[in-house]
């Protein structure tokens, strides 16, 4: 006898296509038989070991979590209620071009000190990996949710290379070849670049398009954190779907979001350049977060001559006092490239976590607020926690437009990410939201999406950029990675005040057929795994 049969489930399938009511049975992981409106044909309805009533709830694909930082939160947490309850059952991990494999002992320390804004500093990690393949492994050992991996870019070039701003030689360029490579045949599911962050900046259009070409041999996709989200947006955009059209790779656009002042109510622009490119034959995705702040780490914001050499030189410049007053005039008036182009608004910048107790005063304020209250200006405040705090400070950027959100969300390519930092005291709170809040505020309240269109961009449309060919829709034969969510009371619990605040509305998430949350609540089941490339 099978193992669960989930009854009168509302079935969203992932598809697109509409709702209808079944008997969905799982056994060995899979979903085994899907019976059709059994009650009311008067048919006999499949019996199996344990039965769910799913009266009122939708039966849905879990969700896909197309941009995730949570390389080290599985490790520190495997439970990771902070994704399992909102329904995820996968997250894509490597993002923005810095993570923590393939590395060796130097980068691993320069790494880990300068993405500690994004996930602490790792002191309660045992890092005994260095290979991509050795930390899918280490994933493998017991996780909550499903996990894939990118290639991080600016890790690669940071090994091979270093933290110069510089071309690489013949030799450098052959070895970052071979280490994407490498990273693709253990199992990772394309490259991730950060743009604005460095090293990986410092990689001009040639040395990318040479490495998406291997990530393309492979089968993998190539995922930009490009060069401006604000001042040069669209030219950033741009400048992605001409390199990868010309390395011959599938991209796929990181938290695709137009943001600053000088892109208000530009999102129609984007799609416009997106839809030639996709008529003209480009194999395209793009991923966003229903939220209109961003999230990154008060480091990132600094110009990119500053953070050449890697950290230990970042604070020696931010030390040194007529280095510091370049880099102020680079970010108060010139409009730093780590910010973007656009001249930094101290108040819009708020201070979200901090590696040292001590600073903890700061958090929930923005640097303008802060800065006002002891008398100073915010560059002076910025630069003392970035001294203090060893670069760890993490930050809200109060920067986006609803219309902009709502306009990319619909487009027919769009896929759900949460961008999720999990570090800090007060984390953006889409780290814990994002996904109960698509179908809470954008489905039901908004109506900017209807339930099915929802459902398809965050399960199957995902599902098929990372080639899974059994996940990303409820069908016989495919992954019991499943979520039931009642559609008239789902939401995100999460504000910007109490940002790990856990969803309502979501009773029940299996992963491989088991439950990883059942009645609301966290099982202890750790049924995740590396998810690895498909060989193609």
């Amino acid at each position: 006898m099978e193992e669960l049969v989930i009854r009168d489930a509302d079935v969203v399938d992932g598809s697109g296509d509409g709702a209808y009511r079944a008997d969905v049975v799982v056994d060995g992981g899979r979903v085994v038989s899907i019976v059709k409106e059994a009650a009311a044909a008067g048919c006999q309805r499949p019996k199996a070991r344990r039965e769910l009533d799913a009266e009122g709830l939708v039966l849905a694909p879990g969700f896909i979590d197309m941009h995730a930082h949570s390389d080290l939160a599985l490790l520190r947490d495997p439970d990771h209620s902070a994704k399992a309850a909102q329904g995820v059952t996968l997250e894509v991990l490597g993002q923005d071009g810095l993570s923590y494999a393939p590395v060796d002992d130097r980068t691993l320390g320069e790494v880990r000190r300068a993405i500690a804004g994004w996930n602490g500093g790792g002191d309660d990690i045992d890092f005994d990996w260095r290979s991509v393949g050795e930390y899918l492994d280490r994933l493998d050992r017991g996780i909550a949710v499903n996990a894939a991996y990118l290639i991080p870019q600016g890790t690669v070039r940071a090994l091979a290379v270093g933290w110069e701003d510089r071309e690489a030689t013949p030799a450098e360029l052959d070895r970052m070849r071979q280490l994407v490579a490498e990273g693709m045949e253990q199992g990772a599911v394309g490259m991730s670049s950060g743009l604005t962050y460095t090293p990986g900046m410092y990689a001009k259009d040639a040395e990318l398009t040479e490495l998406c070409r291997v990530v393309a041999r492979y089968g993998g996709y190539y995922c930009p954190h490009h060069r401006s989200y604000g001042a040069g947006a669209l030219r950033a955009y741009e400048e992605m779907v001409t390199l990868a059209r010309e390395a011959g790779c599938p991209l796929h656009l990181a938290h695709a979001t137009m943001n600053f002042g000088v892109n208000k109510g530009r999102a129609p622009e984007l799609l416009a350049l997106l839809d030639d490119a996709l008529a003209a034959g480009a194999d395209i995705s793009l991923d966003t977060y229903p939220y209109t702040p961003g999230a990154t780490t008060l480091v990132a914001v600094l110009p990119s001559w500053a953070g050449e050499g890697g950290p230990g030189e970042i604070l020696r410049r931010l030390a040194d006092d007529a280095t510091a007053e370049r880099i102020r005039h680079h970010l108060e008036v010139t409009g730093s490239d780590g910010c973007h182009g656009v001249p930094v608004e101290w108040d819009t910048i708020e201070i979200s976590g901090v590696g040292d107790p001590a600073l903890t005063e700061y958090v929930g304020r923005t640097l303008q607020e802060s800065a006002a209250l002891r008398g100073e200006s915010p560059w002076a405040l910025a630069r003392e926690l970035l001294l203090r705090d060893r670069l760890a400070p993490s930050i809200l950027q109060h920067v986006g437009h609803e219309e902009n959100v709502r306009e990319i969300m619909r487009h027919r390519v769009h896929t759900g990410g949460s961008d999720g930092i999990l570090q800090g005291a007060k984390p953006h709170p889409r780290a814990y939201g994002t996904f109960p809040r698509y179908l809470g505020r954008y489905v039901r309240e908004l109506g900017v999406l209807s339930l099915e269109e929802c459902v398809a961009h965050l399960t199957s449309r995902p599902a098929a950029r990372l080639r899974l060919a059994d996940r990303g829709l409820v069908r016989e034969g495919y992954k019991a990675d499943l979520v039931l969510f009642d559609p008239g009371t789902v939401a995100a619990g999460s504000t910007f005040e109490q940002p790990r605040t856990l969803p309502t509305g979501i009773p029940y998430v299996l992963v491989d057929g088991r439950f990883v949350i059942e009645d609301g609540r966290r099982t202890g089941v750790l049924a995740g795994r590396a998810v690895r490339r498909s060989p193609r």
